[in-house]
């Protein structure tokens, strides 16, 4: 396929893994190339057919590629890379700290304003979809309360946390929502809800030789910032059952809007998602926005942009007519 949406890729860790994995089964994109701040022969992608570049030499390569999915981390890297990077490429990025969107925007789209580029930011499930379905949910229940709800999810954050505890030889942390808290939420009840009742926390601990398992116990639940404000319970496993059931990167979550119409009739949406790898589907959103930012871009739009602005049927490969025919 000669017309396919050439993609490339700034930054090859978990995401960029997942990103290259979902364009394999989108035969309308195509991967033209990964670029990295390791050494590229460093670099060993799956696509063996793929070159590698250098992150430095990214500007040679602007009239190669339709769009550049990043893939670095929000706290430093992608508030540097993406304005960077809107002055050569239409982009999509997965900046999820959601206190700075608005911040983020602002320098991406002076950039993008004028380069006349596209720079789709903070794309994934949350900020994402679920911002989507927040949305959906107060616009069509105007009087009602919204909750979103994460997990079961492995914390990276939380996890690093436990494995810093002495004695711990190795660990993870999962994150779950409160099936009572949720129960209240889809009865109806519009609950005020503290933090300590919308989640909880669940570690797997692997302890070293001749660690105290009570003496570990204590020491996370009672960890500040981290777990003490939470019903934090604590399961020590052998090394075998760890590598067996806690090395992959399962997470999801939930977007319910309670609310009532008329004379008190009671409505809830309700959105979840259950992802057995956070990273292969947060990539999977971005590849569908990638395509949907080729689109913009061929109709002349230009500038910042997130989901709210971004009409569905572009993230489809299918055609209006297919659409209309095939789901509504």
């Amino acid at each position: 396929m000669s017309n396919r949406i050439k993609v490339a890729i700034a930054g090859y860790g978990n995401l960029g893994r997942g990103v290259e994995s979902a364009l394999a089964q989108n035969k309308d994109m195509q991967l033209v190339g990964v670029f990295s701040r390791r050494n590229p022969d460093s670099v060993s992608l799956l696509s063996k057919d793929v070159p590698v570049y250098a992150m430095a030499d990214l500007e040679q390569y602007q009239d190669k590629v339709d769009v550049m999915i990043l893939c670095g981390g929000s706290k430093s890297d992608l508030p540097e890379q993406s304005p960077y990077l809107a002055q050569f490429f239409n982009l999509v990025d997965s900046f999820d700290t959601h206190a700075k969107v608005n911040e983020h925007f602002d320098a991406l789209d002076a950039v993008a304003q004028k380069s006349g580029k596209v720079a789709l930011l903070s794309v994934g499930w949350d900020p994402g979809l679920f911002s989507l379905n927040r949305m959906f949910g107060e616009t069509v229940l105007s009087e009602g309360e919204t909750y979103t709800f994460w997990g079961k999810g492995l914390s990276q954050g939380h996890s690093d946390a436990v494995r810093r505890v002495a004695g711990v030889k190795a660990g993870v942390q999962y994150t779950l929502p409160s099936e009572a808290a949720i129960e209240r939420v889809r009865a109806g009840e519009q609950p005020q809800l503290t933090t300590r009742e919308k989640h909880v926390r669940e570690c797997y601990v692997v302890l070293e030789a001749d660690a105290s398992a009570d003496t570990v116990r204590n020491s996370i639940v009672t960890m500040p910032d981290y777990f003490a404000d939470y019903d934090t319970s604590v399961h020590f496993i052998d090394q075998a059952s760890f590598d067996k059931d806690h090395t992959k990167m399962p997470h999801g979550g939930f977007v319910i809007r309670s609310g009532v119409t008329g004379a008190g009739n009671q409505q809830t949406i309700e959105y979840s998602l259950a992802l057995g790898s956070n990273p292969e589907f947060t990539a999977s959103v971005l590849v569908a926005y990638a395509r949907a930012v080729h689109k913009l871009a061929g109709l002349g739009e230009v500038g910042a942009k997130t989901v709210f602005d971004v009409p569905p049927g572009l993230l489809s490969p299918k055609t209006p007519a297919q659409l209309r025919k095939d789901l509504l």
